[in-house]
């Protein structure tokens, strides 16, 4: 057999003729024979990990088209021999591009580490040792051990299973778990029937299994498919904002661009000028740093949201945490502490009994399927109360499974064979015939269910989660299954106190306060979660039930769902039909959740949230990782979202209403001037300098009412505050050419370097008084971005006396009379730009702001 198994039909071999072929054994691999595998096969990964070094990140920053065309021009100018011009336009252009390199380097060192934090685990056996390695070092002749909860890291076949249930839907497209054993089966059977081996990417529903890993990485089936599966996911609202924000940017450029050729061209001017001209304006007019300052401003969120306690696993989806106008979740561990105790065990009568508690704890005791707080607390109990398995021995299992809602253990007892099952009180109740009153049974009649009912009731309308234990005794068989759950006696009550939190009512109060509605979606009862929705001050009342969503069309659904405080009694299938519901009527849904049934409702909402503790496969759909699962550390990652995606927006409307009205400006005196308003290796030097303020943006202080409301990304708004403040920028440019051209008669050196200093000068202001829609002086700065833009305005007045300077982008030196015009033309600028931003946003909604939620 080859090492990776591409041409043997695995499945329909002897597990230990397969494991023999791959130098494998029950002992799994040596750890030396392992590293020359990975050698030689690379890492366990479908799609091997762009790797962005040095060299990648640097070429990136020179993708831009018109990073391109400047590129040409100053290739242009070396040509014709204009060597400082193009040593000029070159150092800039380089100047740039090296500035985002670092920025980006910064924010990839950033993002890799936070994945390290969450990077998946298996556990192998090596050198006949359990160990827990990456998934990404599994390679073909491993031997895993998998449990509920687990990712399947490899494809292989299966060596040892108890109760084995594997969800493939990924691959086969079977929503149902399919049963996985030991065997062998067809060399023609087709993925689905394969009931021998599991495939990468599958979750483990329940029990547990040993696993010979055969392929790895691009050899599994995902890999083969890999193509397809690989299928962009839908692009998210801030991704969507970023390209269309684009689209106007190269709409105006071309404009602008055009008309400067073909004025240029019909006033006869140098056709390398006019070339050199049109495209440093096109560069002047776009952000050439918005990659950069994205990737900033999104890493920098990232890594202070992580503090927080908020890992983010894509960077676009801390936008979609901020636009969060719906949050789902269940309310174990969340609404309540999570700390689940077995408070009683009732028999029949609801008399505590400590018979039932005994037959619950052995029922908790031997499953292997999936670890969940209720079982815990049996275990506890039981431990607690000193019980021990004697006379007792473990025969079969039937897994637990979200349809049946119980989970059955087969002991061998001196008297035969007992079945013990516990699970939720009707799935119980259904599959009763009996019950057991005292030491005796009796036919399970109407009048005992009332009964059992009334008690059931009773403990759940206090906030008490209520499981049901029910057995049979059988004459002892080889197999048992689900069949086998019938004719049973109804032994008694479980009940179990999972408080709620002492802050819960005050988190979903600040929730709300930022426009995020809460909707629970639970499988328990609808007495346990209206009494716990009653004590954290959600509406008990807003609710609909499983069935009753299972009897709806979806249009009734869209209808109801955003009115809906608590979904009870909910199976998985619904959890994601919930989510489509409430997103079809306008919200971005959060989901917020941790087990197995999560995953489909995860990957269904804008933005998955999950806790580090949670299973593989509910983490590896969601987007954002909380380290702790408390309400209150998402709602600080939500701030932490808005004030990302604020600060994007703030380059973004400022950086462009500014170069647009420069740009416009220069345009439109072009005709009228005998020479160019500004040297191209001007505009790329004026273009550069007010930058650098802008990387500071992503530590920019928030003001409060821009968190307070979920935000989302409104092109048009935008669009209409860059013509706005364009123009108004644009009044003061003519202004100030008039000022040049007929009271100074300036020539073309003192109009470029007086200019200069203008455009430069009124771009670093006007970040200050835009960065806010409050009154500038009322919103504090963040000390970076204050520090850098004083410090650039400073550099501004004295670049013109600087010799070397001067004579590369002749400039020529300035009267203090000139100097006092530039700072008076500044200061009006300033003023006149804050009136306009206050009427502007008077009564006007935050253009960020998406609407708050039903």
């Amino acid at each position: 057999m080859s090492e990776a198994g591409h041409d043997e039909r695995y499945w329909s071999i002897g597990a230990a003729e397969v494991a023999a072929g791959l130098g494998s054994g029950s002992r799994g691999l040596t750890s030396d024979r392992a590293a020359a595998k990975l050698l030689a096969l690379g890492p366990n990964t479908v799609v091997e990990a762009p790797r962005r070094g040095t060299l990648r990140l640097l070429l990136r920053q020179f993708e831009s088209p018109l990073v391109l065309i400047l590129a040409v021009a100053a290739s242009i100018s070396l040509v014709l021999h204009q060597w400082v011009d193009a040593i000029i336009i070159l150092l800039i252009v380089m100047g740039s591009a090296f500035l985002g390199f670092f920025q980006e380097i910064r924010a990839s060192a950033a993002v890799a580490d936070l994945k390290k934090r969450l990077a998946l685990t298996a556990r192998v056996l090596r050198d006949g040792t359990e160990r827990v390695l990456p998934v990404t070092r599994i390679v073909p002749g491993d031997v895993i051990l998998l449990s509920a909860g687990n990712l399947v890291p490899a494809d292989g076949i299966v060596l040892e299973a108890q109760d084995f249930l594997v969800s493939e839907a990924s691959m086969t497209g079977e929503s149902f778990p399919v049963e996985k054993r030991p065997g062998i089966v067809a060399a023609d059977a087709p993925l689905g029937r394969r009931l021998n081996m599991v495939f990468l990417g599958a979750s483990v529903r329940s029990g547990t299994a040993r696993v010979l890993a055969v392929r790895t990485g691009r050899h599994t089936e995902f890999g083969a498919i890999a193509e397809r599966l690989r299928a962009r996911t839908a692009e998210t609202d801030f991704a969507r904002g970023v390209r269309q924000f684009g689209y106007l940017l190269i709409r105006v450029m071309v404009v602008v661009v055009l008309f400067v050729l073909t004025v240029n061209a019909a006033l006869d001017r140098p056709v390398v000028e006019s070339l050199l001209f049109a495209a440093a304006l096109a560069v002047g007019l776009s952000p050439e740093l918005l990659p950069a300052i994205v990737s900033v401003t999104l890493s920098a969120g990232a890594r202070r949201m992580a503090a927080e306690g908020v890992i983010v696993r894509r960077l676009d989806a801390i936008e979609n945490l901020g636009s969060m106008s719906v949050l789902c979740t269940d309310k174990t561990g969340t609404l309540t502490k999570g700390e689940v105790v077995l408070q009683q065990a009732l028999d029949a009568a609801g008399r505590p009994s400590d018979s039932v508690k005994r037959l619950a704890w052995l029922n908790a005791r031997f499953e292997t399927g999936i670890e969940n707080p209720l079982d815990a607390a049996l275990v506890a109990a039981g431990e607690a109360a000193g019980f021990g398995p004697a006379g007792c021995a473990k025969i079969d299992e039937i897994p637990y499974d979200f349809e049946r809602r119980r989970l059955t253990i087969v002991l061998a007892e001196a008297d035969g064979h007992r079945m013990v099952t516990k699970g939720a009180f009707a799935e119980i109740l259904a599959i009763c015939t009996r019950v057991a009153t005292g030491a005796t049974e009796v036919a399970l009649d109407e009048g005992h269910r009332a009964a059992l009912n009334a008690i059931f009731h009773a403990h759940s309308a206090e906030g008490l989660r209520v499981l049901a234990l029910a057995t049979r005794q059988f004459t002892p068989k080889q197999d048992y299954d689900r069949a086998d759950e019938a004719g049973m006696t109804f032994r008694g009550f479980l009940v179990f106190l999972d408080p709620p939190k002492e802050d819960a009512a005050a988190t979903i109060a600040s929730l709300r306060g930022l426009g995020i509605a809460i909707k629970v979606i639970s499988g328990d009862n609808r007495h346990v979660t209206a009494h716990v929705a009653r004590t954290v001050g959600l509406d008990a009342g807003a609710m609909l039930s499983g069935t009753e969503i299972a009897a709806m069309r979806d249009e009734a659904l869209w209808h109801l769902a955003p009115r809906t405080e608590l979904f009870v009694e909910i199976d998985p299938q619904q959890k994601e039909r919930i989510v489509r519901a409430l997103q079809r009527t306008g919200a971005t849904v959060g989901y917020l959740g941790d087990g197995i049934n999560d995953a489909p409702a995860l990957h269904a909402a804008d933005v998955g949230i999950s806790v580090a503790e949670a299973v593989d496969v509910a983490r590896e759909s969601a987007d954002i990782v909380l380290t702790h699962r408390d309400l209150e550390v998402l709602r600080a990652g939500v701030e932490g979202g808005r004030r990302t995606f604020a600060n994007t927006l703030k380059y973004i409307s400022i950086t462009t209403s500014a170069n647009f009205g420069n740009m416009v400006s220069m345009a439109i005196v072009t005709p009228f001037l005998p020479f160019l308003p500004l040297l191209a290796k001007q505009i790329l030097l004026n273009n550069f300098l007010s930058d650098l303020p802008s990387l500071a943006i992503a530590s920019d202080r928030v003001d409060p009412e821009r968190l307070a409301t979920p935000q989302r990304w409104n092109v048009s708004e935008i669009r209409r505050f860059m013509v706005l403040f364009g123009l108004t920028s644009s009044v003061f440019d003519l202004l100030t050419f008039g000022l040049l051209i007929w009271v100074l008669q300036a020539d073309a050196a003192l109009f470029q370097t007086s200019w200069f200093m203008i455009s430069l000068m009124t771009e670093l202001a006007v970040v200050l008084v835009l960065r806010t829609r409050r009154p500038a002086l009322r919103s504090q700065p963040g000390r970076i971005l204050i520090w850098l833009t004083v410090a650039i305005l400073g550099v501004t007045f004295v670049l013109p006396s600087i010799g070397p300077v001067r004579a590369a982008f002749g400039f020529v030196p300035l009267s203090p009379a000139m100097l006092a015009a530039i700072v008076a033309i500044l200061a009006g600028y300033i003023v006149t730009t804050e009136t306009v931003k206050l009427w502007f946003f008077r009564g006007r909604p935050d253009p960020a702001a998406a609407p708050a939620p039903s």
